[in-house]
């Protein structure tokens, strides 16, 4: 499709401008905040964020699932379970680089980044059980389920800092403050760019999802009605 071609085009372009400014325009933040390797933060902060989007797909995705039935629904959930696992595995490879400069170790079992590998473990579970050999109804409606509770994590995630007090700076907040004006302008366009990315990157796998779907069921359909041997189905 035409326009999801300039979408691509445009969050790729949108990439492009996050990280020059990345590196060029926004300033290198003091010492305490880890200098330059703060500039990481412009992934790692996007990165969460769509994390977050994923999980609120494949939330609503489940929950249609569950309702309905339809492929569609369920072409969604597993599209969102994924870009959730994707980003989150990104935020937990830039978290750590960032917190080397910042903290002087990879990991301290800070809150924010444990809760974060919680909440991806369980998508993974998700994801494993959705694709596992043989997934049938019974399957899916379960990871559904699972994908459902598992979203409860999520605020547990966004307010471990407060619950726990870790060492994950929180720069963007209600009273504001924490970052410089060109810090603030390159985190939105790099938010901008991620928008864009993440639309792109669901639109993309749900359709695919949903094409497979399709398929197996034309598969099933034609095993019933003699048109091919169970056999060659399974080997297709």
């Amino acid at each position: 499709m035409r326009w999801f071609k300039v979408l691509a085009a445009v969050a790729f372009a949108m990439l492009g401008l996050t990280i020059y400014l990345a590196l060029e325009y926004a300033p290198i933040a003091q010492d305490a905040a880890g200098g330059l390797s703060q500039k990481i933060f412009y992934i790692h902060v996007p990165s969460a964020y769509v994390m977050y989007l994923g999980v609120t797909a494949c939330v609503m995705g489940s929950l249609g699932y569950l309702i309905q039935r339809r492929p569609g629904w369920d072409a969604l959930a597993q599209a969102g379970g994924e870009l959730a696992v994707l980003f989150a595995t990104l935020v937990l490879i830039t978290g750590p680089l960032w917190a080397r400069k910042a903290w002087g170790t990879y990991w301290a079992w800070d809150p924010r980044l444990t809760t974060t590998l919680l909440g991806m473990l369980i998508f993974v579970a998700y994801l494993v059980l959705h694709g596992s050999a043989g997934a049938g109804e019974a399957e899916k409606r379960f990871s559904s389920a699972l994908a459902v509770l598992g979203a409860c994590v999520m605020p547990v995630i966004h307010f471990s800092v407060r619950l726990w007090r870790g060492q994950h700076p929180t720069v963007i907040s209600s009273a504001g403050g924490g970052l410089a004006p060109e810090m603030g302008k390159t985190l939105g366009v790099s938010f901008a760019a991620f928008t864009l990315v993440a639309v792109a990157l669901l639109w993309m796998r749900a359709n695919l999802a949903l094409g497979e779907a399709r398929l197996e069921a034309m598969k099933t359909e034609a095993v019933s009605l003699g048109m091919l041997e169970d056999d060659d189905a399974e080997g297709a």
